[in-house]
């Protein structure tokens, strides 16, 4: 899907165009082979910096081409899965070119949508080196609130866990712990690529853009903070719980041991008294069967109070 922006300065909103146009912002999503021909065509940006970000396993970087600069940072993202929310990173490639900006994606992004919604201020588009700017610090600051959810919801599932140890919560602690993971390797990868972006001469023209850079680099180092804080916790959590049921399942085994060898005396007996040989005990009493059974109740009660004793029931 191709859409085309232009930013009417006058009003402060978004314009959307049929056609491109200087200055405006070329927004494509999971885009096919013909689009990308398309838009390659048109603006004279190379195939391979357009397809750069549908690569699921593209890393943050940045590469020039003549006039051309394209930035791929990592983005987060969240689905729902099997009724559950889940957290995912996917590339997102900025192109700057002396006439347009183009961002290239997988899947739509609500740090883009809010551009779209004009949910951010002082956004225009032919603003191009600014527009990065500005896409860098929305995708920083989602990352602390989805950090912030993932915290929450690790709360929320370790409540239900006190309460019951379910395979579904422990799925689900797993789940965040391998998201956590996702986004402290793509943050780490996004925080080189900002570093390698303040040397760079396009925003050294502008000193006001090298400050807000400087802002994103503070607020991605405060997520990979904020992450790896969350890791440890999960992992720490994940870990007790993991304990947790192996003590539970030491305690049942060992109650169902207790209960084996306290059941086992009457067999033993019953067992014995039970061969059809002659010269057992009491075969010819008329109350054998009854002392042999209180005799049975007897040991097994005796064997119950001394498991008892050492804590084995």
């Amino acid at each position: 899907m191709i859409s085309i922006y232009k930013s009417i300065e006058t009003q402060q909103m978004l314009q959307s165009l049929d056609s491109i146009q200087p200055g405006c912002w070329i927004n494509i999503v999971a885009p096919s082979d013909q689009d990308i021909l398309l838009i390659s065509k048109k603006t004279g940006v190379s195939v391979e910096f357009l397809k750069a970000a549908l690569d699921e396993e593209e890393t943050s970087h940045i590469d020039m081409e003549e006039n051309t600069m394209l930035v791929i940072v990592d983005v987060p993202f969240t689905e729902m899965e099997d009724n559950s929310l889940t957290y995912d990173t996917f590339p997102l490639a900025i192109i700057h070119t002396d006439e347009f900006i183009i961002t290239v994606c997988l899947k739509n992004s609500r740090i883009l949508t809010d551009f779209i919604d004009g949910k951010v201020k002082s956004f225009y588009t032919f603003k191009r080196s600014r527009f990065i700017l500005q896409v860098l610090y929305r995708v920083a600051g989602y990352y602390l609130i989805y950090l912030r959810q993932i915290d929450k919801k690790s709360v929320m599932i370790e409540k239900r866990l006190h309460r019951s140890l379910r395979n579904k919560e422990l799925i689900q602690l797993l789940s965040l712990e391998k998201s956590l993971v996702y986004f402290s390797t793509s943050l780490k990868a996004n925080e080189a690529t900002f570093e390698k972006m303040l040397k760079l001469e396009l925003l050294k023209k502008y000193p006001e853009d090298q400050d807000v850079l400087e802002e994103v680099i503070i607020e991605n180092k405060q997520a990979i903070e904020m992450a790896n804080i969350y890791s440890n916790i999960l992992t720490g959590t994940m870990d007790a719980f993991a304990s947790v049921i192996s003590n539970n399942l030491n305690i049942v085994m060992k109650f169902l041991a207790s209960v084996t060898i306290v059941m086992s005396i009457p067999n033993i007996i019953f067992g014995s008294f039970g061969m059809n040989v002659g010269g057992l005990p009491f075969a010819d009493s008329a109350r054998g069967f009854w002392f042999v059974y209180l005799v049975a109740i007897v040991i097994s009660l005796i064997a119950f109070l001394i498991l008892r004793r050492k804590n084995l029931f």
